[in-house]
């Protein structure tokens, strides 16, 4: 037997060495072409046709956007199936260079840009195959239905399960009742993953194959060569280290409020939250439990919807005081294409996608804006938001495609926010006529931070694990991906499920962005830099006191700032606009204009938490078992959650569902 065992052990040794020397001839090395006027011939080549193809993809999307029909939609595939072939032809040109010796720097960052990182290495049949995975994947994700909440159930009335993702979303923002809050959530995460397991399961394995063949240990390492930055790990991790105290004691605050909303039935005074209760069908931001607890009721609010309305505000009046906010900073009016050819308002005679957007034509004169635009305070945010990103489009338009873009994948998100900084602002509100709330009051301003930290500090955990979730499972396999998932967001978070799930389901694919291959850290990137950058206009504006109080409205000085961000694109490294913000202080990332920013609701924080017993959350055994099951011995399994077995038998008979608990 024991030699069968050494002969059986030599066997599979040699298979992984035939493996691995396959894996080896699949690697791409590079080639072997180093003149530097075929490198730039190539290059300019690609900047036309590249800006070409944006543009018919572009315009394809644009058309189906703003006209569902069957014919759009087809066409926009068949473009954006050209774009993927045409992907894949640069990716094969570009792999001919020897990109490490290119004399020119620019020419030679351009083509590794071009090289590395790009799924196109792959054979034409895996690169087929993860596009389609992705593009399967999305459309199942579009198409998750859901089974309303039924309170009087009735054996004659038809249940139709035909609610979306807005009507989910909707439902745990303006609900605080304890079933209709766990079904809701049980509903969409047990309909939305599990469909999907089995795909993202191999698109995990496929783009890790891509990785290799780049030269990538996988695809979490090819995912942060985007930020051509060795220490770009290390500096996320010490910045959610800079953010945990603040977050500790807003969690702790927001606890209080909902143990007393929801009771020890639903909430350990001491322990982490379940994931339904927040706001939010991800538990992400929870702005929406504002009214649970806010810390000064019948103090001031910031909606200014009815004096919008009182003035007599039209979309177009909307867009045009968003317009007015940039020239008075100094920077760019909206072109005249803007205003022929954006949707300001959702049209009557035809079907349309309503969600905000910004659009580049890739032509250097076609920008737009899609928005089906109400008079109201969200969507003026919303205008001044995606405005930003047309500002940015317009100053980097003449930078060589490639570098069309923001400096990193969190800038263009970071721009736009922190100009909404300005804007959603007791002070420039007051500035523009549309408050008459007095901006001194120390209630007023606290009650304003509080509702900032429920949407800023408390979503800073959350946009942190997505990604260093999705890098475990490219490292480490598919083996436990929904309790690696639960694990991070107990750790980072306070977070856990309301009830038990096990490996089966597939609960990090409830967020879009898992499924449709978006990486998600450069939102969290993109709520560092857009306290940074709020800093370093308010600090070029002049402004004194608190730094949540400043408006950059009106000041040429905090425009000119924006204006040198924005104009450089991706031409340069992010870390070098980092330090051109910073004045010459850093090139990092950092949490430090963040807490300069909530610091007056942390010492209040404090004060509110100081007779708590614990500051943030303790977890034992019961938490962990609701997402490792089989960590209980059978002597033990009286401790799961029982509360919640039976919260889900009610709800199973009142809305006649059948549950798999």
């Amino acid at each position: 037997m024991e030699t069968v065992a050494i002969g059986f052990k030599c066997f599979i040794y040699f298979c992984v060495f035939i493996i691995i020397r396959a894996n080896d001839n699949e690697r791409f090395n590079g080639g072997f072409n180093t003149n530097l006027d075929d490198a730039l011939r190539f290059l300019n080549e690609y900047d036309i046709e590249a800006a070409n193809m944006c543009f018919r993809v572009s315009s394809a999307q644009w058309a189906y956007s703003t006209n569902m029909t069957d014919y759009n939609k087809r066409r926009m595939i068949e473009e954006q199936t050209l774009q993927a072939k045409f992907d894949k032809i640069t990716w094969k040109k570009a792999a001919e260079f020897d990109w490490a010796k290119i004399s020119d720097p620019i020419a030679r960052r351009q083509i590794r840009m071009l090289t590395m990182n790009n799924r196109a290495a792959l054979s034409d049949d895996k690169y087929n195959e993860i596009y389609h995975l992705i593009s399967e994947m999305k459309d199942l994700y579009a198409h998750v239905r859901i089974c309303p909440y039924v309170t009087d159930f009735n054996e004659s009335v038809s249940i139709y399960c035909d609610l979306e993702q807005n009507d989910a979303v909707k439902i745990m923002a303006d609900s605080h009742d304890n079933l209709e809050l766990l079904h809701v959530w049980k509903e969409w995460h047990d309909k939305s993953g599990p469909v999907m397991k089995n795909k993202f399961m191999r698109y995990v394995e496929v783009a890790n194959q891509a990785a290799r063949i780049n030269g990538f240990q996988d695809a979490s390492e090819a995912m942060q060569f985007t930020y051509e930055s060795a220490e770009f790990e290390d500096n996320l991790a010490q910045t959610i280290h800079q953010i945990m105290p603040l977050y500790k004691e807003l969690f702790t605050y927001v606890r209080s409020k909902l143990y007393a909303k929801y009771g020890s039935e639903i909430i350990r005074i001491d322990g982490p939250l379940p994931a339904h209760i927040l706001g939010d069908l991800w538990g992400q931001e929870w702005g929406n439990i504002y009214d649970l607890v806010i810390p000064y009721s019948g103090h001031g609010t910031v909606d200014v919807t009815a004096e919008l309305l009182r003035q007599g505000f039209t979309p177009l009046r909307v867009f045009q005081m968003a317009e007015e906010f940039y020239t008075s900073l100094g920077l760019k009016p909206m072109p005249p294409e803007f205003w022929r050819y954006s949707m300001i308002e959702k049209p009557n005679s035809r079907k349309v996608q309503c969600t905000a957007s910004a659009w580049d034509f890739c032509n250097k004169m076609d920008y737009r804006i899609k928005q089906c635009t109400e008079v109201d305070m969200k969507n003026l945010i919303a205008t001044h938001h995606e405005m930003a990103h047309i500002q940015y489009y317009l100053y980097y338009a003449d930078q060589p495609f490639i570098y069309r873009d923001g400096a990193n994948p969190g800038f263009h998100e970071g721009v736009a926010n922190a100009v909404i900084l300005s804007v959603f602002n007791p002070t420039h509100f007051y500035r523009m006529g549309l408050s008459r709330n007095r901006t001194d009051i120390y209630e007023n301003n606290i009650n304003f931070l509080m509702l900032m930290a429920l949407r800023k500090v408390a979503y800073a955990p959350f946009a942190y694990v997505v990604d260093q979730w999705r890098y475990q499972i490219f490292q480490q396999g598919v083996t436990k991906m929904n309790s690696e998932w639960w694990k991070l967001r107990l750790r980072y978070q306070g977070v856990v499920p309301p009830i038990p799930r096990f490996e089966s389901h597939f609960d990090a694919a409830a967020k879009r962005h898992i499924p449709a291959d978006i990486p998600y850290v450069k939102y969290y990137i993109a709520l560092l830099l857009e306290f940074q950058i709020h800093k370093a206009m308010c600090t070029a504006a002049g402004h004194t006191g608190p730094l949540h109080t400043c408006d950059i409205y009106r000041s040429r000085e905090a425009g000119r700032v924006l204006i040198d961000i924005l104009k450089v694109g991706k031409a340069r490294h992010w870390q070098d606009v980092v330090k051109m913000l910073t004045r010459g202080k850093s090139d990092k990332l950092s949490a430090e204009p963040l807490l300069e920013y909530f610091e007056p609701l942390l010492e209040w924080l404090k004060q509110a938490n100081k007779y708590e017993k614990v500051v943030g959350w303790m977890s034992n055994k019961k938490d962990v078992a609701l997402y490792q099951p089989l960590v209980y011995s059978k002597s033990n399994r009286n401790m799961v959650d029982i509360y919640n077995l039976i919260v889900f038998s009610v709800i199973a008979y009142k809305s006649s569902l059948v549950l798999n608990i």
